[in-house]
């Protein structure tokens, strides 16, 4: 896996001189028009949450969102992205970067150029306080086992490599994969730290099932269009400032996510 994964940064690497010189000036565009445009996905609890009484927006990237906005001296307009869109969204220019912890994955470096991470999650499981059959993580991968995962995120390829005897089932959205669980369809759903919390905070039927020791964990980081090598040094120079003087900190412990910081 670490083979395979610096051949992908040797390959972006290479290729990335002859993007970046066909590329538009973006901190030029954003200073022209005053607005840093973030995709977030607003269902992501600590993350980039939209609470639904209130429409307001918290959480982790939702703070460094406004740090980076106002580095580049210009108002912020977030933009309702997901995982499923993530890669049309940031190509398509619906938004300059995407800031909700998104999973680093070989696929995703194909199309996107990523910042260093920032927060990292392994992989838990969701099911209900009534379901016999899981009662550890060893009882997931066993014949009879439904696992539900949603569409687009990194629990998806995830699962699709590692189960052997259970059957994975693939729903649109994460509304969807907890509805099936909810209803007893599914045994369990995979997701990370930051949405479990979510569950165990505000569902009485919610259990978590964390894996023994380590199991599939990944570094979340921004990401952003390939080329345009002086927006990325700018995002990143933020980004390690924030690191440094104690400002992301700060946001991560706002939100109760400290297991998940990446010094």
């Amino acid at each position: 896996m670490k083979d395979t994964f610096c051949r992908i940064l040797l390959m972006l690497c290479l290729i990335q001189p002859a993007v970046a010189a066909d590329a538009p000036d973006r901190l030029a565009r954003i200073a022209a028009s005053g607005q840093l445009r973030v995709c977030i996905w607003p269902d992501y609890y600590g993350i980039s949450f939209r609470n639904p009484k209130t429409q307001q927006l918290s959480g982790v990237d939702i703070d460094n969102a406004r740090e980076l906005a106002r580095d580049l001296g210009v108002e912020l307009q977030f933009v309702d992205s997901s995982f499923a869109s993530l890669i049309a969204d940031v190509g398509s220019d619906r938004c300059d970067i995407a800031m909700f912890a998104i999973g680093i994955t070989p696929q995703r470096q194909e199309k996107l150029r990523f910042t260093q991470p920032h927060l990292s999650s392994d992989i838990y499981a969701i099911t209900t306080r009534t379901n016999r059959r899981i009662q550890a993580w060893a009882d997931i991968d066993k014949p009879g086992t439904v696992v539900v995962v949603a569409r687009g995120t990194l629990h998806e390829a995830v699962m699709k490599s590692r189960l052997t005897a259970a059957q994975l089932r693939v729903v649109d959205t994460p509304a969807a994969r907890e509805q099936e669980v909810q209803a007893g369809r599914a045994d369990v759903f995979m997701t990370d730290y930051a949405f479990s919390r979510r569950m165990l905070d505000n569902s009485d039927w919610a259990r978590l099932v964390s894996p023994p020791g380590s199991y599939h964990p990944t570094p979340y980081a921004w990401a952003m269009a390939p080329g345009d090598d002086r927006f990325h040094a700018r995002v990143e120079k933020v980004l390690a400032e924030m690191k440094r003087d104690g400002r992301l900190l700060t946001h991560v412990r706002r939100h109760g996510l400290d297991p998940m910081l990446v010094p």
